[in-house]
């Protein structure tokens, strides 16, 4: 704890200061473009990754960067995605899966969870991932779970489709979804082509090419 006393009490001397005035425009509103979706795990950090200011992401974290399909019982995951959308207005939507993910690990691994079963059941909103990562050849485990991690991000893009929210600003135009993979060791950054059905470089993109809206409105 000491740590993290030390690191506010820098904040507060370096970093507040240089950035009063954005703070004090923040004070009272918020406009962010892009809703975040990433994994818990504490080496994947959105705005260190996209080097972004205070206010200019929205960002849901938990473990394996899970949107669960929209559902009669929406949750926090839920509630915050129709928050992004339908009031903050963002006009991008990120899920960023990354390498080494333990959660994708479990999956790809099949280890027994009986001892986490909120950990099992919340995996399960990534079981259409694991259905068709089961049902390809891979040459070793690594490589099982790096398709594990790409699948998952492709099946997220899927489920936060159904959101109503979600749905209709894709209808409207307003709103275009990413799928990316971040590789912890070298820094890369994969996205998801829809028209390749292949994750490819992010610099390849023009502009980081989004997820095409027929995947969702399809």
């Amino acid at each position: 704890m000491q740590n993290l006393i030390e690191g506010l009490e820098k904040f507060q001397r370096e970093a507040f200061p240089q950035r009063s005035d954005l703070f004090k425009q923040l004070a009272t509103e918020q406009h962010p473009t892009t809703l975040f979706i990433a994994c818990s795990d504490s080496r994947v950090v959105p705005e260190l990754l996209t080097q972004a200011e205070p206010g200019e992401l929205f960002v849901i974290r938990n473990a394996g960067n899970i949107v669960p399909s929209y559902g009669p019982e929406p949750g926090g995951v839920s509630a915050t995605v129709e928050y992004a959308v339908a009031v903050l207005g963002v006009t991008d939507v990120v899920i960023c899966g990354h390498s080494d993910c333990g959660a994708m690990t479990a999956i790809s691994e099949c280890k027994c969870l009986d001892h986490l079963p909120a950990v099992a059941n919340w995996l399960r909103y990534a079981d259409s991932a694991k259905v068709v990562n089961e049902a390809r050849e891979h040459a070793s485990s690594a490589a099982r779970l790096s398709a594990m991690v790409r699948e998952n991000v492709v099946a997220q893009i899927a489920n936060i489709s159904t959101h109503p929210s979600v749905r209709l600003a894709l209808q409207q135009g307003h709103l275009h979804l990413h799928g990316w993979v971040f590789d912890i060791e070298t820094g890369a950054v994969e996205s998801f082509d829809p028209a390749t059905n292949q994750f490819r470089p992010l610099t390849s993109f023009s502009l980081g090419r989004a997820v095409q809206n027929q995947i969702a409105t399809a």
